[in-house]
């Protein structure tokens, strides 16, 4: 009968604190163990050896790796253990062993093959750029032995910034499981059924690796508005004029921009054509709308889109460019029109007086030359 002393089933709670206290295990590109020490009671069996090597788990990352800005995606991560064993030390201080040592010590090196096996595996992944944000916390990924595959892939879903400029933008996998650091054995007596009273001592730990790799954002025509002018009263028509640029990397060919006039706007004239703006580029468009007689006075967004040929030909339509201009109280454009009522009179009443000094000296340099 074999007597096994297993710490196997302690392995939720180790893998639980590998997730919790990341900084309490060292992480690299290659397996690390967590170096904890063996503990008194575990050394009550032979130990014949010492074995080196461990798992070796490495991600790679399934499907398209290049997106867009503003995108939330899934992303697919296949994990394989290459685990190895890289060498072992005889810990026997006999140079001849009788047969029931050499059975345990064949014995105990078929336990110790199992060293390469990464037991209930937890995978982190973080990005290393706020423009990108993990949506998903730790991923269970289960046990693998050495050559084995996932049988699915380990998901993770990610926030890309509207905000994020072209180019790569690196995540972080780190990898905890568990795996069998060492294995003591004894036995009372070898017979032709086996040894007798043999008992197998397992001890566990938990160990680490992290891999980093990269994911991109297109590069792409990008709009914004950069300024807009003209003035909009309640129960009127006017012109607003926006002025938009293209922030984003590569030039869009024949743009059109179109907005969305949602109360208490109208318009029949939604439309402005932009021509071809290349990066940096700005140009105005011009719109007429009608202000409902209710309109409230006070800071107003209209939503606009810009569709364009990209670089290879192919229509695109751009996300939603917000235009921020402002309904100005009707009494402001009676003052206005007051104003300008003023004036003209005031004009008026100059031209007349200086109309009347004209005449009078005309009138007495035709006297004067009676």
């Amino acid at each position: 009968m074999v007597k096994m002393t297993d710490s196997r089933y302690a392995l939720p709670i180790m893998a639980s604190l590998a997730v919790l206290l990341l900084c309490a295990i060292p992480a690299s590109a290659e397996f690390t163990a967590a170096n904890a020490e063996l503990p008194d009671f575990f050394n009550f069996d032979e130990n014949y050896y010492t074995v080196y090597g461990g798992p070796d788990v490495t991600a790679t990352l399934v499907g398209d790796n290049e997106f867009e800005r503003g995108d939330s995606v899934t992303l697919n991560l296949d994990l394989m253990n290459k685990g190895l064993i890289t060498g072992f030390r005889s810990e026997g201080d006999k140079k001849y062993l009788d047969k029931l040592e050499q059975k345990l010590q064949s014995t105990e090196m078929s336990y110790e093959s199992q060293r390469t096996t990464a037991i209930g595996i937890v995978a982190v992944l973080t990005s290393l750029d706020p423009d990108v944000d993990v949506k998903s916390g730790p991923q269970e990924a289960g046990t693998l032995v050495s050559g084995q595959q996932t049988e699915s892939p380990v998901k993770f879903n990610i926030e890309i910034s509207n905000n994020a400029g072209s180019g790569s933008y690196p995540m972080r996998l780190d990898l905890y499981y568990g795996y069998q650091k060492n294995v003591q054995i004894s036995g009372d007596n070898e017979t032709n059924l086996g040894i007798t009273n043999m008992e197998v001592g397992l001890w566990y730990d938990v160990g680490g690796q992290n891999t980093t790799f990269d994911i991109f954002v297109k590069d792409e025509a990008r709009f914004e508005v950069t300024n807009v002018t003209g003035e909009l009263y309640p129960d009127s028509e006017s012109m607003i004029y926006v002025t938009y640029e293209n922030v984003g990397d590569l030039p869009a060919k024949d743009a059109t921009v179109r907005i969305s006039a949602a109360d208490p706007f109208s318009t029949t004239d939604d439309q402005a054509f932009l021509g071809t703006l290349e990066a940096g580029e700005s140009t105005v468009a011009v719109f007429k709308l009608k202000v409902d007689d209710l309109a409230v006075s006070k800071a107003y967004a209209l939503n606009s889109e810009i569709k364009y040929e990209d670089i290879k030909g192919l229509d695109q339509i751009s996300d939603t460019v917000k235009i921020k201009t402002d309904v100005l109280p009707a009494s402001a454009k009676a003052d206005g029109s007051n104003m300008l009522v003023i004036i003209g009179a005031g004009v008026v009443i100059v031209l007349a007086v200086a109309g009347y000094f004209v005449y009078r000296s005309r009138s007495s340099k035709k006297v004067g030359d009676e």
